[in-house]
Parts: C-alpha cells; sequence; structure tokens
C-alpha cells in the first residue's frame, strides 16, 4: 500500500501539505487555493505552479508542487 502526501513548496523552499492537486500553470493563493481569474486584486501575494515532481519511497508517494511567486504587474495584466 502506497501513501500519497502533496506539499506546496513555497521560493524559500517551506512546505506545507496541502489536500490539492494542482498542474503547471495553476494560479494559487498563499495557501494553495485557486485564484478566481480576474483576480480579485492585483495587491495580493500569488503564487504559480512551476515544477511538479513525484518523489517515492518504500510505500511513500511525497508529489511536490513547486511554486513561484507572480509579480503584481503580471496579476494586474490579468485582470484587464
Amino acid at each position: 500500500m502506497t501513501t500519497e502526501t502533496r506539499w506546496l513548496v513555497y521560493p524559500d523552499g517551506d512546505r506545507q501539505e496541502t489536500q490539492k492537486l494542482l498542474r503547471v500553470d495553476d494560479i494559487v493563493d498563499m495557501n494553495g487555493f485557486a485564484l478566481p481569474l480576474p483576480p480579485p486584486s492585483e495587491r495580493m501575494i500569488a503564487y504559480r505552479v512551476f515544477k511538479i515532481r513525484r518523489v517515492e519511497e518504500r510505500g511513500e508517494l511525497d508529489v511536490l508542487q513547486y511554486l513561484e511567486l507572480v509579480p503584481a504587474s503580471e496579476l494586474r495584466e490579468l485582470r484587464y
């Protein structure tokens, strides 16, 4: 039996467990929840999933979902 754990990996290296399975290029808030498009504000912290890695060893599967910060200028472009 394999136990799967999903992780958000922030740009500074911190990790947070999540129930969400994200896709590359998804834009999420600080807790990994999808942002509605257009985003409610350009003055918010938002991340983009840029890489997903699966690490499996001895019955454990870790799904690492790497995030990068989305600049305010890009959020502004999504609003208009």
